[in-house]
């Protein structure tokens, strides 16, 4: 048995966000009722090109191990089977607008007092209180406002966004963690609770080391590239065929890279001796260790510093991840049959329990493919009801 064997959540979330938030779910062993809008579906199914087959791969990215139902969630009709999915639920999870749920008379209060053993979990762009709520929650938008842009990017250049969507799937992580731990309370209480996910709180949240010197000096850190703003050198260098990163955290690895770089003058440089000294000095320091990453190929480097004990990497393109005997060696690419995409590849999910591993990775599902199974089948729906229901274009 996977760990979340047995629950049974209904997602109501499209795009990003809270798809990835269910799909960790769904990875851990949890039954996820993925609900679309009847001939369009979750908004990222139009996300292309490119495609697999006439599946988006945007889609295909965070969809797995789901079953998907069309449903107008409009309709009367349509809300008496979504309550009919709720009743025989533990989980469900939304990322419209504040507000819309409690329109659609599916809010969280609404839910609770059908279903109070319900975990609820809602994301939002900025929150479902405050001065921003009704503001949208787009990624690029969350990254430039929660202050993750104004320190990404080169020294002298424009902000940049993290080249993933670092927004979204952060936020979808913190609901997926949100849900466990309102499980676990429930386990002992029997109540349920809102799990309430503000984009730009999780996103806020990582700023860490960077809000702490703010907080300290009431100065806020500046764009550095790929600098490290107190460790030197700990960032990007050009070999002479490739890039490498280079990460120098103390003194003795200090040490380690003069021997390995062939410099023992740079050793006992009173410039570069301590961590501080070389922070103070990396107007000078970082020039130098360029010119001299830049005599040797990549892989001589990556070489040279591994047997050196210094950290050290290539900076790899994704393919070039993907292909890795890296993952491949902890058997990390899921190979999934889709119906009419072939075979989907997916990286897997990052835990590994011992006793209870996640092993099991079914493809995403083509729009409305579980339909039939789900009302006819978990919600008692007759065969003949379920034939009017299509052909008012309720499913």
């Amino acid at each position: 048995m996977r760990p979340l064997e047995g629950l049974r959540v209904v997602d109501l979330t499209r795009v990003l966000s809270g798809p990835y938030c269910t799909m960790q779910l769904g990875d851990l062993g949890a039954e996820v009722i993925k609900v679309e809008r009847p001939g369009e579906g979750d908004d990222t199914r139009a996300f292309a090109p490119p495609f697999q087959g006439d599946q988006a791969a945007y889609f295909l990215s965070v969809n797995r191990n789901k079953k998907s139902i069309t449903l107008d969630m409009k309709s009367e009709r349509g809300k008496e089977v979504l309550w009919r999915l709720i009743n025989v639920s533990d989980v469900l999870v939304e990322n419209f607008r504040p507000g819309a749920m409690d329109r659609l008379g599916l809010g969280y209060d609404a839910v609770r007092a059908r279903r109070p053993s319900m975990v609820y979990c809602s994301i939002s762009g900025f929150g479902d209180t405050g001065i921003q709520k009704d503001r949208p929650g787009y990624d690029v938008i969350v990254q430039g406002e929660a202050g993750i842009m104004d320190i990404t990017g080169p020294r002298d250049g424009a902000p940049h966004k993290v080249g993933v969507a670092v927004a979204d799937l952060v936020s979808g992580l913190n609901a997926s963690q949100g849900i466990l731990a309102a499980l676990y309370t429930c386990q002992s209480t029997g109540v349920g609770q809102h799990v309430r996910i503000s984009m730009y709180e999780a996103v806020a949240a990582l700023l860490t080391f960077n809000a702490s010197i703010f907080y300290a000096t009431g100065d806020s850190p500046r764009r550095r590239g790929n600098e490290h703003p107190t460790i030197v050198p700990y960032e990007t260098f050009e070999a002479a065929d490739g890039w490498i990163n280079l990460g120098v955290a103390n003194d003795d690895l200090w040490q380690r890279f003069c021997g390995a770089a062939e410099r023992p003058e740079l050793k006992t440089d009173s410039r570069f001796a301590k961590a501080s000294d070389r922070v103070r000095n990396r107007e000078v320091l970082v020039p130098l260790v360029k010119a001299i990453v830049k005599e040797r190929s990549r892989d001589e480097w990556l070489s040279r510093l591994d047997k050196a004990g210094v950290p050290s990497g290539a900076i790899r393109t994704v393919g070039e991840v993907c292909e890795s005997e890296v993952l491949k060696a902890r058997n990390m690419v899921a190979e999934m049959q889709h119906p009419s995409a072939g075979i989907v590849k997916g990286i897997k999910s990052a835990m590994h329990l011992s006793h209870t591993p996640l092993d099991a990775y079914a493809p995403p599902p083509k729009l409305g493919e579980h339909t039939r199974e789900i009302l006819t089948g978990m919600l008692e729906y007759s065969a003949s009801d379920f034939d009017q229901l299509a052909r008012d274009k309720v499913i």
